[in-house]
């Protein structure tokens, strides 16, 4: 795969996530926020669980199931912490605050695995967050406790991506790191659900058309394909492409709730693809995947 190809399904992953938002403020009328990541998760992972087949056999290196496990638990962090922030949050800030990961993630990157951020790339980073900020007409005046969990899930979604960069790369497996993840996630939440929150069979069916959003195309199309794409862009690259999350989401209320972008929110849509064409034209040095497509 070209990293043309990679940075448009990150585009695809990017318009999946933002037309989701409003879904995964909504599902919380009906459920609480473990047993609706639990659920959503479910329905991914069984969704993608049977894909798995096309890669039966593969022999794995050293640190493959460590590596796996890591990234599998970093994800299910990372989910949880955002959809706690919409308990106490909204979507417009929700969506700022969590898109603050496109320039946690170089930084991560350079921490973690050495990856020194470039110009271009700190440059595309900070467009981003300025034509995200621009787009959802700024915070509210008061900061609350879901704001501060949206950072928490921005900083968690910035190690996760190099983490799950690196894994990709090493090892590849692509299926089969998707499905780890989202069942993973599902196994950690949905008893939670069931002894803490409010999960039932009535709530699940009152919140049907949520999760059918959520786990089909908010988690296991989206982050299936965000698995896919990053074993052939970088982690910090990947951030600034999906920050057009924002922008879809956006576009998404205009054609479902009649909402309209002012001004300024359609210069903010603007810098945001800005910074995604600019990072585009720019050379993405990574490390050759370790097998074979």
């Amino acid at each position: 795969m070209s990293k043309v190809q990679a940075n448009c399904l990150l585009l695809l992953a990017a318009a999946f996530w933002g037309f989701g938002n409003v879904a995964q403020k909504t599902v919380l009328d009906h459920l609480d926020p473990l047993s609706a990541v639990g659920m959503r998760c479910l329905i991914a992972g069984l969704m993608v669980a049977p894909l798995t087949m096309l890669e039966w056999g593969r022999k794995f290196g050293p640190g493959y199931w460590m590596s796996l496990t890591k990234v599998s638990v970093l994800f299910s962090i990372s989910i949880i912490i955002q959809q706690v922030s919409y308990l106490d949050t909204s979507v417009t800030n929700a969506s700022f605050l969590v898109s603050t990961a496109t320039v946690m993630t170089p930084l991560a990157a350079w921490l973690l695995i050495g990856e020194r951020p470039t110009a271009v790339g700190g440059l595309a980073a900070a467009m981003t967050v300025v034509g995200v900020w621009l787009l959802s007409g700024g915070l509210t005046a008061s900061s609350s406790q879901g704001d501060l969990a949206a950072i928490l899930s921005a900083a968690c979604y910035a190690v996760w991506m190099v983490e799950l960069g690196r894994h990709m790369q090493t090892h590849g497996a692509p299926v089969a790191a998707a499905a780890a993840q989202f069942l993973g996630a599902a196994v950690l939440t949905l008893p939670l659900g069931a002894l803490q929150g409010n999960l039932s069979l009535a709530a699940i069916s009152d919140a049907g058309p949520e999760l059918a959003v959520l786990g089909i195309f908010s988690t296991g199309a989206a982050f299936g394909i965000q698995t896919v794409a990053q074993r052939f862009t970088s982690a910090s690259h990947a951030a600034v492409i999906v920050s057009a999350e924002s922008v879809f989401g956006a576009i998404g209320a205009a054609i479902f709730l009649g909402e309209r972008l002012s001004p300024t929110g359609a210069v903010g849509a603007a810098v945001v693809f800005g910074s995604i064409t600019l990072l585009s034209l720019t050379t993405d040095k990574i490390s050759k995947p370790a097998v074979a497509d």
